[in-house]
């Protein structure tokens, strides 16, 4: 069985000479999906809002051994210039751009009926916003490339159920979904646009979240495949949505990765389980 402690074989992508974009790569699942492109060979851009030392920027070692690691740019994404900064500043390094993972994004938990008119333009902002900056920028390089090129949006299934908790998160990413099928028609031939939809993914900031490990397997437990998403599989996800002679075919698609879903809650309650 495939669990984080034993995973399946790595499958071999191969994007050598290929530029990627992961916004927010330095940590967390952008961190994975960085990794996993620098694995297949791409050189690799990341950004964030902070100073990262070389130390703290993801690595792989690349099919020959050798370790390769991401360039780092500091930036925030909300701002439209500071997005096309980071685009352009990829091409000027590597003579091209040809995917941008749209993965930066999140929020804290407010109550709907009392956050504030500031709260909710920041995470839209955040996640909406920011996803729409990037792909502009990097629709721009891409139109003028021969291959064209391919974005992948990372979203959340907060977008594709009630987001209780999170609504302005929620109702951000359902808009990141739709973003996405507005952008595949306007933006073909050349460029392939998707959304992978993630269900939990487990990351450093997991076991304060989830209570703990024992709330974090309690957690798990629900998910029908019995596992967090680690970013691992996220980033194949992503390299390959954005392979384009693996999904060469696929645009305006969202890939939800969420385990087998959530169980209902009518089945438990029907059995008297209200755990």
């Amino acid at each position: 069985m495939v669990t984080p402690e034993n995973p399946r074989p790595a499958m071999r992508f191969d994007f050598a000479g290929q530029v990627a974009v992961v916004t927010g790569g330095a940590r967390g699942i952008g961190r994975g999906i960085a990794e996993g492109f620098l694995a297949a060979g791409a050189d690799v851009v990341v950004c964030g809002r902070s100073e990262k030392t070389d130390d703290e920027l993801p690595t792989a070692d690349d099919a020959d051994g050798a370790l390769r690691r991401a360039a780092y740019v500091v930036a925030d994404v909300r701002d439209p210039e500071q997005a096309a900064s980071v685009m352009n500043q990829a091409k000027q390094r590597f003579g091209r751009l040809d995917v941008l993972v749209n993965n930066v994004g999140g929020s804290p938990e407010g109550d709907a009926a009392t956050v504030s008119p500031r709260f909710v333009a920041s995470i839209v902002t955040l996640n909406l916003l920011a996803p729409f900056y990037c792909a502009q920028a990097a629709n721009a390089v891409m139109q003028g490339q021969a291959e064209g090129g391919s974005i992948v949006n990372i979203g959340s299934v907060s977008g594709t159920r009630p987001s209780p908790g999170t609504a302005a998160y929620g109702a951000a990413k359902a808009g990141l979904i739709n973003l996405t099928q507005s952008l595949a028609i306007e933006w073909s031939p050349k460029v392939r646009v998707n959304c992978v939809s993630a269900g939990m993914v487990a990351t450093e900031g997991g076991l304060d979240h989830y209570g703990g490990e024992e709330g974090m397997a309690a957690v798990a437990a629900t998910v029908p495949l019995g596992r967090f998403a680690t970013p691992r599989d996220l980033a194949d996800l992503c390299l390959f949505l954005s392979s384009p002679s693996l999904a060469g075919y696929v645009s305006g698609a969202n890939l939800v990765a969420h385990g087998g879903g959530e169980r209902p809650a009518f089945l438990a309650a029907a059995r008297g389980d209200a755990s």
